[in-house]
């Protein structure tokens, strides 16, 4: 099992991954645009509602490696709820197998504030 951290941001993520990539070096493992996403997804329970044209641009996910962490980000879409300090941050659980994530899905939703069903997506196995 691996845990990553996942920040979310109010649209300055590009800015902030190159801002840590210039510090800590290393490559982006990953960059999608919200522009990029397969439109048959955008209507999946979870995943984002129509982002507005004028922000295609920015980051549906990015990743970059430090050390033996990848750091996750994203642009919360205008048209979604803002963070604020203290909201934009999460875990991303990486398992290997189904059995795996649904039993920590089912323990941590007990009592839990489920913020996206568990559920197969185009961005992941």
């Amino acid at each position: 099992m691996v845990v990553n951290p996942y920040v979310n941001f109010n649209g300055n993520t590009e800015e902030v991954f190159n801002f840590y990539k210039s510090i800590f070096g290393g490559e982006f493992a990953f960059l999608q645009r919200y522009k990029d996403i397969p439109k048959e997804e955008n209507n999946t329970e979870g995943c984002v509602d129509e982002v507005p044209d004028a922000e295609g641009n920015k980051i549906m996910h990015m990743s970059l490696n430090i050390g033996s962490t990848m750091l996750m980000g994203t642009d919360v879409p205008s048209n979604m709820e803002q963070v604020k300090a203290g909201t934009n941050l999460s875990l991303c659980i990486s398992v290997d197998s189904r059995e795996d994530a649904d039993r920590i899905f089912a323990g941590l939703a007990e009592g839990g504030n489920v913020q996206m069903p568990l559920q197969d997506m185009f961005w992941g196995d």
